[in-house]
């Protein structure tokens, strides 16, 4: 008499005994499958609230807010007067410098100065005089 399984799988593939199976080991397996699935901790359970502090939500916002050290970075910034030689400065700013040919600052040209004469007003109005004729 043949059951109504018998007929669905195909000859020779019955399942075979739990300890015959394919790809387990008894002890091993019995091993891994602890590790997978651990049984939970009694003390562990984060749903309740036994044993927490309760934080105060000003205290928190307090400790998380931004500081504004503008006072005091300002109060240090005009304490200090003191102002190096422009020569070490230039010696500072030169090593800071890089040798490519756009780092470097453009050579400063001296402004020639008109060059004054050496005639005053009281000349020219002698000059014209003598020159021109003219009283």
């Amino acid at each position: 008499v043949n059951t109504a399984l018998e007929l669905l799988e195909p000859p020779g593939r019955a399942k075979a005994p739990p300890g015959l199976q394919r790809g387990r080991a008894g002890p091993r397996a019995a091993g891994a499958a602890r590790r997978r699935k651990r049984a939970p901790e009694p003390g562990r359970n984060k749903a309740t609230v036994k044993g927490r502090v309760v934080k105060s939500v000003i205290e928190e916002y307090h400790k998380k807010k931004p500081v504004n050290h503008l006072r005091e970075n300002l109060q240090y910034m005009l304490k200090g007067r003191l102002v190096a030689d422009k020569a070490v400065t230039e010696q500072v700013l030169a090593q800071n410098r890089g040798r490519k040919s756009k780092d470097q600052p453009p050579e400063k040209t001296e402004k020639k100065k008109p060059e004054g004469t050496v005639f005053t007003e009281e000349d020219f109005r002698k000059f014209e005089r003598e020159y021109f004729g003219i009283p």
